[in-house]
């Protein structure tokens, strides 16, 4: 059996087993509904709370909720059969604390009795997934952003930062746009957060952008419960968001300038080989426009190396960039499983949970 490779995000969970040039066979929310003993949903009406986020930025924050959704994805997603678990690999995002690996290595081991454990950081496999074993990556996640440089599979990071923005934080800032354009219609967070994957787009440049602001054509769109809203330049304020933060009221350069300067950190021999090979990656770098924009910016931005994007191969599944991580996780587990250089079993019960520091780095 393929070992199983998981990528846990704070919006959507990937998962598979480890066949490289396909794309995960399980692709789910991560937030889970809560339920009572009985089996039923909990009553809107009685609970507020009647959502639980297993992981949030990133990082594992629900440990009994983790293992439910593990349970869910490995024995009836991938079909484990209890007593016959196989071995795991699993994504990890940027500055990953101790404590969460620990956890995680003691939940597989202990509570899914798994052969084996690899986890490995999020911008290796990346650029992994584009064969490449040296270069930065551009992180949009759910609930932050992720710039990390990369340099022999090792993540440099001196050079290497995290936002505590994202996807989450557009979706709301579309909802308050809309709310000011529209304020007659009760719009939703669910219904923005669709709206937001529908029309948001990016300006060709800031000029493009004022004009866009002054001249942008309305269009309807017809929400689930009947209301109809109008919307415009909204569209281009979300996608803005990530080139002049100031809109999100943050006092911080473009997600371009961003990187030039994490960059800028490391040794001038390595910059050119980081930056020639820059990768996007996160649910909404796929926005209408933003790669286009974001090599515009490149083109533009402060520093004598300009950061250029790389292409997947044509092999490489259809948007890429939604899973890119969990596509260099398969290909690693072709490679540490085989050749056991995983956290096995004998491993953990000899050394414990921080074994996991040892072999996975």
């Amino acid at each position: 059996m393929e070992a199983a490779v998981v990528d846990a995000g704070s919006k959507i969970l990937k998962a598979g087993f480890a066949i490289p040039d396909q794309a995960p066979s399980l692709i789910i929310p991560t937030q889970m509904k809560r339920m009572l003993d009985d089996g039923s949903s909990v009553d809107n009406s009685m609970s507020e709370d009647v959502t639980v986020d297993p992981v949030v930025q990133g990082c594992v924050k629900d440990w009994d909720a983790m293992e439910d959704l593990l349970h869910h994805v490995l024995y009836t997603g991938l079909e484990w059969e209890v007593g016959n678990e196989g071995q795991i690999l699993f994504t990890e995002p940027l500055c990953t604390p101790k404590a969460v690996r620990e956890q995680l290595v003691q939940l597989l081991f202990e509570t899914f009795n798994v052969s084996g454990f690899y986890a490995s950081e999020q911008a290796v496999l990346s650029l992994y997934a584009v064969g490449r074993i040296s270069g930065c990556t551009v992180d949009i996640g759910h609930g932050k952003i992720d710039i990390a440089a990369v340099l022999e599979g090792a993540v440099q990071h001196i050079a290497s930062r995290r936002f505590e923005v994202g996807g989450s934080d557009l979706t709301k800032l579309l909802a308050q746009e809309l709310g000011k354009s529209n304020p007659m219609v009760n719009l939703s967070i669910s219904d923005a957060e669709k709206l937001k994957e529908q029309f948001a787009s990016c300006a060709e440049d800031e000029v493009a952008y004022d004009r866009m602001l002054r001249t942008c054509e309305t269009e309807e769109h017809t929400l689930p419960d009947g209301q109809v809203i109008r919307i415009g330049r909204e569209k281009y304020t979300v996608g803005e968001a990530l080139f002049q933060p100031s809109i999100l009221g943050l006092e911080a350069h473009g997600i371009v300038e961003q990187l030039v300067r994490s960059v800028a950190t490391v040794s001038s021999e390595n910059q050119k080989q980081l930056l020639e090979n820059t990768v996007l990656c996160g649910g909404t770098t796929s926005m209408t426009s933003f790669e286009s924009r974001f090599q515009k910016e490149a083109s533009l931005c402060s520093s004598a190396i300009r950061p250029c994007l790389v292409k997947p191969p044509e092999y490489m599944p259809e948007n890429l960039a939604m899973y890119s991580a969990w596509v260099g996780g398969a290909i690693l587990a072709k490679v540490v499983f085989p050749q056991n250089q995983h956290v096995t079993k004998a491993d953990y019960d000899e050394t414990g949970p921080s074994i996991v520091h040892r072999k996975c780095f």
